[in-house]
């Protein structure tokens, strides 16, 4: 569109152009490609380009959504630069391509579809190729390729079929009916469905309607009397039909055969305009009468005969008696010819209708329409002689709570079982929507019976489950501030625990549903949190926390607090898990601090002389008379001790905490220390600095650390120099020596050899054991 406009280009829309040419060729070239995807998306460019370089005609079938794009009657013929000539070839050539590509013997199921698809859109859209197209169908139909399954055999014949169906209904079709109908029975398509399919003859909407003859220009309509009237008036005498007319059709017969024909939809329109004159006249007069006796009846509940057998009564030759009217009886007289120009139709009363019905050439249609006046009615009435009115309380019965309830639930009951029937018929996104607007207007019970059906199949009805959460969130948006969360809370726990019942969670539904909700509730995150708790699914709940924590950096914290607390669970593999998850989030900045500070908390609770009630599952941290034992002990160690190889700097809080502490505890860390030691390594500049400045009463937790250091491996001279210094230099305990015996020198071994001896036999026998080496052995 933009070079069209142009008429002088200019060398960026130059270049533009030769940029396009090139890869619309290269991308013609890819319908040869080894990827089957490729091929697909080659296929629907050719389609694209097939439409773009041919015209467009009146007879077009072109979607409203592509009503603005460019094809080729668009183009000038006189363009300097863009020749018609040329690219409505380059169109029938890529059109032959697509064609030769389609019967390939070697096309997969896949490509095949697509190209189908494509020729009906090309066929509908340009309907000058349809006859390439319908020859092109006829060959596939009758060599399909060899290499297709049954069940693809089975899926292109179906396609067929239905592109066939598509393109029968164009108007253009016409000329290929028989072609088209031949190859859908072939495919076995019912002849109901092929005359459903078959397009709408034009000439009927286009045929001129005949003129009136001009015996016809004048009818009478005489309306039959009311029920009420005939009780009041003598029953008319029958009179009896000839023999020979027996076989004659009657008159509304004859004007039904002549009628069916005309009534053609524009016709039908027309009618309906020349008769509102007299519907606007009838209303008019309405306003004119005193009030019906019976409530708001309409005063023209009478039935008029149909006109045009009054006509054929006129038109036929045979005698007739001659109807008198009766005195009581509304005439209606109208002219053609006024109902043509929109005039007014005169409507007359019962006065002088014997006179009216023989001066047919009076021109009564210039009269002002006089009202139509019912014949009064019998008034019911009651003992007092006042009228009775009628009241719909009076003879029901209100219904009873549980009748209400019964009903209501058997209404969501039937909804819910009609899933299948409107899928069927393409409204199932219009009832998800409406069914989630419902269910959010319901009780409880009925709440539940939604919430069981949802997940009775989850897989598949997972799109309602998640309009009825939004809808439910969007109802406390609109009440927000005054609304609370209680429905939409009921609604997300509802699902999370229904799916944490569910024996089989491999396809993550639970983790969509909890990725996906508005709000993640406190509640919601209880239901998480003993998710997470249950050992056979404790690596998908704690999945669906760590994708939370990154997901969601408002509440990440709230988050991350739950699987903080998960590490030091009682149960040991859903520890672990969470210990596993937590170092992998100790390295990210923004929650490395968070994630200390917790540890760091839980490790000064073991200054407290009694462990505090929030090791006990307590809110407050309050202290409890029980008293520590190893696992509550741990339960304060897991985290910082899984932290400290990660952070050697962590090492001297332990130190700290460790000299407050009580004896039991004191006992328990020096025998869980070993392992996170050894992770810390003997070159760490943060132990290396613990030894040099040993806090006081820290001295066996010094000594352990360095005992788990050196008993695999000999220790290092950093390491052998700090230990040195601080037994000159502050605490002349040769027992710190020990450990670093085979990096002394043999002058200092033989110093302290005399006090090696005096200490306990077991030390005397490890002091040996590094002398000789054999520890490391």
């Amino acid at each position: 569109q933009w070079m069209v406009k142009s008429r002088v280009l200019s060398e960026l829309q130059e270049a533009c152009w030769e940029l396009i040419t090139s890869m619309a060729s290269d991308i013609l070239l890819l319908l040869d490609s080894d990827n089957d995807g490729i091929r697909t998306h080659a296929i629907k460019f050719v389609e694209g380009l097939i439409i773009t370089l041919s015209p467009r005609g009146a007879d077009s079938d072109v979607p409203k959504r592509h009503e603005g794009d460019i094809s080729l009657e668009r183009v000038p013929r006189d363009h300097p630069y863009i020749k018609y000539t040329a690219l409505w070839e380059e169109g029938r050539a890529a059109l032959e391509q697509l064609l030769k590509f389609m019967v390939h013997p070697a096309i997969s199921s896949i490509n095949l579809t697509a190209a189908l698809g494509s020729l009906a859109t090309i066929a509908r859209q340009r309907p000058m190729f349809m006859a390439e197209v319908i020859q092109a169908y006829e060959t596939l139909h009758a060599n399909l390729p060899p290499t297709l399954a049954k069940s693809q055999v089975s899926s292109v014949r179906k396609n067929l079929k239905l592109h066939l169906l598509s393109i029968l209904r164009h108007p253009s079709s016409g000329d290929f009916q028989a072609q088209i109908t031949t190859l859908l029975v072939d495919l076995g398509t019912q002849q109901a469905e092929i005359a459903r399919s078959m397009p709408s003859p034009r000439d009927a909407r286009k045929r001129p309607r005949d003129e009136p003859d001009a015996a016809l220009k004048k009818m009478k309509i005489e309306p039959p009397e009311d029920d009420e009237d005939k009780d009041l008036e003598p029953a008319p005498v029958a009179v009896p039909k000839a023999s020979g007319q027996s076989g004659v059709p009657s008159d509304t017969d004859i004007t039904a055969e002549f009628l069916q024909p005309l009534l053609t939809p524009e016709n039908v329109a027309n009618l309906h305009l020349l008769l509102l004159p007299l519907h606007v006249h009838a209303i008019e007069a309405t306003k004119l009468l005193p009030p019906h006796p019976y409530g708001s009846q309409a005063p023209f509940d009478v039935p008029v005969p149909f006109p045009g057998v009054e006509q054929t009564k006129h038109l036929k030759e045979e005698p007739k008696e001659e109807k008198t009217s009766k005195p009581e009886s509304v005439v209606i007289k109208r002219r053609l010819s006024a109902l043509a120009q929109g005039q007014a139709i005169s409507v007359l009363g019962a006065q002088g209708s014997a006179t009216t019905l023989l001066e047919e050439e009076a021109p009564q249609t210039k009269r002002r329409p006089e009202p139509i006046i019912p014949a009064p009615q019998p008034r019911l009435v009651g003992a007092g002689g006042r009228k009775k009115v009628f009241r719909l309380g009076d003879v029901l019965k209100p219904l009873t709570e549980t009748q209400v309830e019964k009903l209501k639930l058997g209404a969501v009951k039937r909804i819910l079982k009609a899933e299948r029937a409107v899928a069927c018929s393409g409204a199932a996104q219009a009832r998800v929507k409406i069914l989630a607007s419902l269910v959010t207007h319901l009780e409880v019970p009925l709440k539940s019976e939604v919430l069981a059906f949802i997940l009775e199949d989850v897989r598949s009805r997972l799109d309602l489950a998640f309009a009825w959460l939004f809808q439910e969130y969007n109802s406390h948006l609109s009440r927000f501030p005054e609304g609370n969360l209680e429905r939409y809370d009921q609604c997300l726990i509802g699902l999370l625990a229904g799916l944490q019942e569910k024996p089989d969670q491999k396809d993550g539904i639970f983790t969509k549903v909890v990725l996906e909700a508005p709000l993640i509730t406190e509640s919601a995150l209880e239901v998480i949190r003993k998710y997470c708790e249950d050992e056979s699914r404790t690596y998908l709940g704690m999945s669906t926390l760590r994708d939370l924590i990154f997901k969601r950096p408002s509440r990440q914290f709230q988050y991350l607090h739950v699987l903080l607390d998960l590490s030091s669970h009682e149960k040991d593999k859903v520890r672990q898990q969470a210990l596993l998850f937590i170092k992998r989030m100790y390295e990210k900045d923004q929650l490395r601090e968070y994630v200390e500070k917790f540890a760091l908390n839980y490790l000064q609770l073991l200054v407290h002389p009694n462990p505090p009630s929030v090791l006990f599952g307590a809110d407050k941290d309050t202290e409890v008379a029980a008293p520590w034992t190893e696992e509550t002990i741990k339960q304060c160690l897991y985290l910082y001790l899984a932290l400290l190889p990660h952070n050697h700097k962590l090492i001297h809080e332990l130190a700290s905490v460790y000299t407050e502490a009580i004896a039991d505890i004191k006992r328990t860390v020096l025998r869980v220390i070993e392992q996170p030691i050894r992770g810390m390594g003997m070159n760490s500049p943060e132990l290396l600095l613990l030894v040099e400045n040993c806090p006081k009463g820290a001295e066996t937790l010094v000594t352990r650390c360095l005992h788990s250091l050196t008993d695999k491996v000999p220790p290092s001279p950093e390491l052998v120099k700090r230990v040195r210094d601080l037994y000159h230099k502050r605490l002349p305990d040769v027992r710190f020596l020990i450990p670093v015996l085979n990096g002394l020198e043999k002058k200092e071994v033989i110093q302290a050899l005399p006090k090696l001896i005096k200490l306990n036999p077991i030390v005397v026998k490890e002091v040996f054991n590094r002398l000789l080496g054999t520890q490391h052995g």
